[in-house]
This record gives structure tokens, C-alpha cells and sequence, in this order.
């Protein structure tokens, strides 16, 4: 069902820049400090092109977008991108701890291709979270500017037995990385080249029956079918199932493979209208067993908590100021008539528990408003979400992170999760390779 291609990857010439200094995080993820650092680090760093800052005066003709294109084409012709000689396959290998940890290290491995752009309807792509339609207009006038992919889709395949992964680790077994370089989070990242044609059949053949789960990237996977769209429409007739513009660049990742590790993403809200922590507490306890902590948490001991309690179920921590407690769902939980229209599977998840029945049904906080951030903000470290209330924000909601299997499930199922369910971790760098469709 799955159709992947190798392609021939611009990469960064190492004589020409250091690599260290021009990749960066996907550009989601790049904050206003980290974009000025980016800026620093070298001309040549690739913010400047996915996420460029926007200028005093700036045109229809002279725009983030026009000076991406510019700086690409710029890029090119100096030989900063050089562009392998053989359609690949990119073997990627991702070293790393754990964020707030001091534990062991985990070492995720997938490979970076060019997959076929499918419908959702087809069957063979499937998403877990809604999108928007203002990051797909920004992502769609950059491809229209710079026609190239920059940064990989995350996508997900089930593959128990491992046999795509296993091809890809006996090719490059002798081999040394092309690219072997660490981010600001301490993450080592190698990639090694695979051209051989016998391996990437096999490699292919064995891919072909899989589904996908976009893990990270569904902006950028729903702006590639657009522009997709569109470059049909323009080539009428003449439109090949094998122009670039079909295809787009993945990093595919096996579900059952280690080191794939999801960070749970927790609530903080802060400004809610009228609130008072008691009735909240009272109001809970219709669907939840409410236990009041006798010490403060810190991140380590909410994270002990929320792996015990959440062995038998839904489990949060709400951190605020008179206290703190440990929620865990009741049977009768599962039919609240905020989880209306949920499907079964939806219903088990965490997040939806407290979306709709803690956030919507009990705080009286819209949906739209949740989708707007007005009054929530989503936090990964524990510690921080902690600070946060200790210096005035209402409550922090911690969580225990979304399993793999409900993520399958729900995927598959053409259901999604909550907006900021899931964080896998680490990201993908972008500027490793390069998909031009031209």
C-alpha cells in the first residue's frame, strides 16, 4: 500500500559550512530565541529559509518567502547544498536521553525516503490530529516559493518483525555516517547513505504493504497535497504519477522498534475567568477519585505517582496553590456526557478525560478557546508546568504519556486525538537532507 522512492538528497556541503551550526529543529519548534541564535550561528543556517523573519516594507515581491527562495537558490549555485549522485534511501539514527532524566540512553533508528502522497481516504496515510488552516498557508507559499522539502514527515509503520530495518542495518553495518552531528538538546544524529539498487527493492518490497501514521508533520503532509493539487491542475493532461511533486520526504520509523519514546505534554492553565480551585475539586469527584497529596510534588515524584496510578487506568496530578492531589478516573467516567460522541476508543484516552470532562464540562472552557490557547498552555517538562503554578497560574494538569497502541488504534480507526496529545521525542533535524522537485 506504502509507496517509497529513493531520491537523490541535497545535503549541506561540509567544506562549505559546519554542520553543527546551519541544521535546526522543525520549524514548529523553533521558538523567537532559538530563530535568533539560528540567525548567529551562520548565513548559511537554515532557519533563514523555513523560518525567515519577516522585514519592515516587506512586498508582495520582497517577503519571507521570496528571500527563502533566494537564499535556496543562492545555496545551490554556491555549492553549500550539493545533491548526491544516486536516488537513496537515508538510514537515520537517533541517540539520546531522555528529557529530565538521568537514565539509560536510547538509540531510535528509520530511514528517510520519498513517499507517495495519498488521500486519507485511500488507506494507506493516516493522521491523529486536526489541523489548521494558517500554518498550511504559511507552509504552502514556502513550497511555492522554494519548491523543495526541508524537513522529513514523521511516519510510523508496524512492522513486528523488523525486516525493512534489518535490510537497512546490514547495508550500512561497514559503513561510517555521512552526517554525524549533535543538536542543542544533546541528541546525536547519523545518517548513512544507501544507493544500492538490490537493497532499495528489497527495502521497497518489504514497505509495501504498510500503513502510515503521520507522527509529527501533519501541516506539512496536508500543504504537500495541496500543492500537489494544484501542480496537477497546472500540468492537465501532461501530469505524471512520477513528477516530485507526487512524492514527499518521510522519515519512516517501525512502531515496534526501540527508542521510539512519546513524552507525555501537560496543562497549564493560567487566567481562567472565575476560578476557585474547590468547586473544581467537588465538581470532579463525580467522575473522579480525588485524593489530596500530603507533600508538594516536584517532576520526579508526579512522575512516580502517575506510572503507579495509571497502571490501572487514567490518572492525572493537578498541581495549585492551596495543594496538590492525584485524580484517578471512575468507572462511571467513561459515560459522561462530556465524552458524547467520543468513540470507544477515544473514551480510554487521558487526554480526552480531562479535556472534556475536567477542561470543558467542569472549568466551562470552550473548545474553541482550548484550540486557541486562551487560557491553557502546553508544557512538556514537568518542572516547569510545577514553577508555573507556584508563581500564579491557576492549575497544572500532569499527565502520563499517550501509549503507542492508542495512537495506533486510534489512527487506524480515521480518528484523532486531541490537539498536543502526543510529543515524540526526539525531533527529526531538519536540513539533513533536502527533497528539490526541481
Amino acid at each position: 500500500m506504502a509507496e517509497i522512492h529513493p531520491f537523490r538528497a541535497l545535503r549541506y556541503n561540509p567544506s562549505r559550512v559546519s554542520l553543527p551550526d546551519v541544521v535546526t529543529q522543525p520549524y514548529d519548534k523553533i521558538t523567537p530565541e532559538m530563530r535568533e541564535r539560528y540567525y548567529a550561528a551562520s548565513p548559511a543556517n537554515l532557519v533563514r529559509i523555513i523560518l525567515g523573519k519577516p522585514e519592515p516594507g516587506d512586498t508582495e515581491r520582497n517577503n519571507v518567502y521570496t528571500r527563502a527562495a533566494g537564499y535556496f537558490s543562492d545555496w545551490r549555485r554556491g555549492l553549500i547544498f550539493c545533491q548526491d549522485d544516486q536516488p537513496s534511501f537515508y538510514v537515520y539514527a537517533q541517540r539520546f536521553t531522555a528529557p529530565g532524566t538521568s537514565g539509560g540512553e536510547y538509540e531510535r533508528r528509520g530511514f528517510i525516503g520519498a513517499g507517495k502522497l495519498e488521500e486519507y481516504s485511500a488507506g494507506v496515510v493516516f493522521r491523529h490530529e486536526t489541523t489548521f488552516s494558517g500554518p498550511k498557508t504559511d507552509r504552502l507559499n514556502l513550497l511555492r516559493a522554494t519548491r523543495a522539502h526541508f524537513g522529513q514527515l514523521f511516519m510510523l509503520y508496524d512492522d513486528p518483525q523488523g525486516v525493512a530495518d534489518s535490510l537497512l542495518t546490514a547495508a550500512t553495518a561497514m559503513l561510517p555516517p555521512v552526517i554525524d552531528v549533535n543538536d542543542e538538546y544533546g541528541v546525536q544524529h547519523r545518517v548513512w547513505q544507501v544507493w544500492q539498487p538490490e537493497v532499495i527493492r528489497q527495502v521497497q518490497q518489504a514497505m509495501a504493504g504498510k500503513r502510515l501514521i503521520i507522527a509529527d508533520g501533519h501541516h506539512r503532509y496536508e500543504t504537500a497535497l495541496n500543492y500537489r493539487n494544484e501542480m496537477r491542475q497546472r500540468a492537465g493532461e501532461h501530469s505524471s504519477p512520477d513528477a516530485p511533486f507526487e512524492r514527499v520526504m518521510m522519515t519512516f520509523v517501525n512502531m515496534a522498534a526501540e527508542g521510539l519514546l512519546i513524552l507525555p505534554t501537560h496543562r497549564v492553565l493560567a487566567g481562567v475567568p472565575g476560578f476557585d480551585i474547590a468547586p473544581l475539586i467537588e465538581r470532579a469527584r463525580q467522575f473522579f477519585q480525588v485524593n489530596p497529596l500530603r507533600e508538594r510534588v516536584d517532576a520526579a515524584s508526579a512522575a512516580r505517582l502517575l506510572q503507579q496510578a495509571g497502571a490501572a487506568g487514567t490518572a492525572l496530578v493537578a498541581v495549585t496553590a492551596p495543594g496538590d492531589f492525584i485524580l484517578q478516573a471512575r468507572p462511571e467516567a467513561d459515560r459522561a456526557p462530556g465524552l458524547a460522541g467520543l468513540s470507544p476508543r477515544q473514551r480510554q484516552l487521558d487526554v480526552c478525560k480531562l479535556h472534556k470532562i475536567l477542561l470543558e464540562d467542569v472549568l466551562k472552557i470552550s473548545e474553541a478557546d482550548i484550540r486557541d490557547q486562551t487560557c491553557i498552555n502546553y508544557v512538556r517538562d514537568a518542572g516547569e508546568a510545577i514553577a508555573r503554578v507556584r508563581q500564579g497560574a491557576n492549575v497544572a494538569f500532569l499527565m502520563n504519556p499517550v501509549p503507542i497502541g492508542q495512537v495506533r488504534e486510534v489512527a487506524f480507526a480515521g480518528e484523532v486525538l486531541p490537539q498536543k496529545s502526543t510529543d515524540f521525542y526526539p525531533k527529526l533535524l531538519s536540513g539533513l537532507t533536502v527533497y528539490a522537485l526541481e
